[in-house]
């Protein structure tokens, strides 16, 4: 993938960050060959469904430096290392269980010139671990669970006064019907939606939670626990 192509579709973004999408483009097209990171490695497809909705959530970010990030499963890096080539001045975590995706993102990071803290662990003990417990300004997921489930996944994550954007399809709206009383329980609060359609037409979803109190030191459960019974 070219800067060019970077440039036409994202045109919003500078050059450097241009630059880096285009290299991250190519080295994910490249490293999937190896490791499956992703389903969508066509030019278009990673434009679009990777990296232009990845962006969608820059408009959500607080505006000050430095804010703290963490990207529940970030898998192959959507949205969080996106994000940050908007953003470098991002201080992001990057959780992820699945050891081969932290190895790409190591080598990502290093072919882009970035930074970031690697996790390799599941979200629920990182809501557990002193370390990461509501220490974030911003939590991200895009994908990795049903909503009253991620809630419990992310929201222990999240400092009081800070934000959880979940990432949905379409039928986020029925998810959120579902999640209101273990978002409440967790002690967040539905701040906001965002209905919006991709440039290829895709529809997507946005649900904004701010966290307005403290989470009980109950949550989050063990992950078999949250699976079988979601608050």
């Amino acid at each position: 993938m070219t800067d060019e192509q970077v440039k036409k579709a994202l045109g919003f973004l500078d050059e450097t960050a241009c630059r880096r999408l285009a290299v991250y483009a190519d080295f994910l097209t490249l490293y999937n060959q190896k490791v499956n990171l992703t389903a969508i490695t066509d030019p278009e497809g990673i434009l679009i469904k990777h990296f232009e909705d990845s962006l969608r959530l820059l408009p959500y970010l607080p505006q000050e430096k430095e804010i703290t990030l963490a990207d529940v499963g970030t898998g192959a890096g959507f949205p969080g290392v996106v994000l940050l080539i908007a953003r470098p001045e991002l201080r992001l975590t990057l959780i992820e269980a699945t050891e081969k995706k932290l190895r790409f993102l190591e080598e990502l990071l290093a072919q882009l010139a970035l930074s970031a803290e690697l996790h390799h662990g599941r979200a629920e003990e990182a809501g557990r671990d002193r370390a990461f417990r509501e220490r974030f300004d911003v939590v991200t997921a895009r994908a990795v669970a049903p909503l009253p489930s991620l809630a419990e996944y992310c929201l222990p994550l999240v400092k009081t006064g800070g934000r959880f954007l979940a990432m949905k399809s379409a039928q986020g709206a029925q998810e959120l019907v579902r999640s209101r009383r273990a978002i409440a329980l967790l002690g967040g609060e539905i701040a906001g939606e965002a209905e919006y359609a991709l440039s290829n037409g895709d529809p997507r979803r946005l649900i904004v939670v701010k966290k307005i109190s403290q989470t009980s030191p109950k949550y989050p459960r063990p992950t078999p626990m949250i699976r079988k019974n979601p608050l």
